[in-house]
């Protein structure tokens, strides 16, 4: 029995030595999808600059790929609970595939919730010489000519198709009011509306944002409580009498595996404080369209069960939950 407590408190100690003195070698960030996409752009602009309040270790970005962002959120949750490997969460990987899949290998609250790192707005766009010069016009066509107009989305369980399914119900519509054209990735998502082969899409900013300010594509709402600076002339939802819509937007957060040491997460905590005032990263975030969304462990966690429950309730009431 003292010999089993003497390991006990020596195993205890050396984990106290190694939290303390954490990190003493880089970190590595699993981002679950391509490179390119919004939660990779997301990992490496924390990824360059969080490194110089983290004892100047460096952070490695690593793309785990596959199974909607399931292989990548795995290889976290099952890895070891020393701070080194942690997870760019994304609305994908914790909201909307265990929302829309019971059979996801994880739940989306088995992991240890660090921050949530920014939002990125929904936007509903058209083609920019599109006779849609606004929502509330979109909208009535919607409502008085179910079936005509169509939107793309790169598949039925994706932001793409969820953000205008939850659009419909809100104007009391089923959700056939508009089709859903369903395309390989978020590229194509883009081009098939460029290309006048879909009458509108719905999709974070991040993606669309050089188009709008080209003028290739015109905004016609947007899922922020206030305008933005970069797009003054998009009205909110809130400003066109759907405020609900706000709850439709993207975002990604940082995540570890369960059970990190108090001494991890409060490094965490005193870095991502200085996170949320550092002018290159918020300039990153502004270059992404992203809005900096810096918050508590608790304050994330009931950000992302919010999330994942609007997600299930969708996906139930359309009848897509596998």
């Amino acid at each position: 029995m003292l010999a089993r407590m003497l390991a006990v408190a020596s195993a205890f100690a050396s984990m106290q030595a190694i939290a303390q003195a954490y990190p003493s070698k880089p970190v590595n960030f699993i981002v679950a999808f391509a490179a390119g996409g919004d939660s990779d752009l997301s990992g490496r602009n924390l990824a360059q600059h969080a490194g110089k309040y983290l004892n100047s270790q460096s952070i490695v970005v690593i793309n785990r790929v596959g199974a909607s962002g399931a292989i990548g959120s795995m290889a976290v949750r099952t890895a070891p609970a020393d701070g080194y490997t942690l997870l760019v969460a994304r609305i994908a990987t914790h909201a909307i595939l265990p929302a829309t899949d019971p059979n996801t290998p994880y739940k989306w609250n088995e992991f240890t919730m660090l921050s949530l790192l920014e939002l990125n707005p929904f936007v509903c766009v058209v083609k920019g010489d599109s006779p849609f010069k606004n929502m509330p016009a979109l909208a009535a066509t919607i409502r008085n000519e179910p079936g005509k107009l169509n939107f793309s989305t790169s598949g039925i369980g994706t932001v793409q198709n969820l953000g205008p399914q939850y659009f419909f119900s809100l104007l009391g519509l089923s959700k056939d009011a508009a089709v859903g054209i369903h395309y390989k990735g978020g590229g194509e998502v883009t081009t098939s509306l460029l290309g006048g082969q879909v009458h509108f899409a719905c999709n974070n900013l991040t993606t669309l944002l050089s188009h709008i300010k080209s003028g290739t594509l015109r905004a016609l709402m947007i899922t922020t409580p206030e305008r933005l600076k970069e797009l003054p002339d998009v009205p909110t939802s809130r400003e066109l009498g759907w405020p609900e819509m706000e709850k439709i937007t993207g975002w990604s957060a940082l995540m570890g595996p369960p059970g990190l040491p108090r001494e991890v997460t409060d490094k965490w905590a005193e870095v991502l404080a200085k996170i949320a005032q550092d002018p290159e990263w918020l300039a990153g975030n502004a270059r992404l369209g992203g809005i900096p969304s810096i918050r508590s462990p608790s304050e994330t966690e009931t950000f992302v069960r919010e999330q994942y429950e609007l997600y299930e309730r969708l996906a139930i009431s359309i009848g897509i939950r596998q």
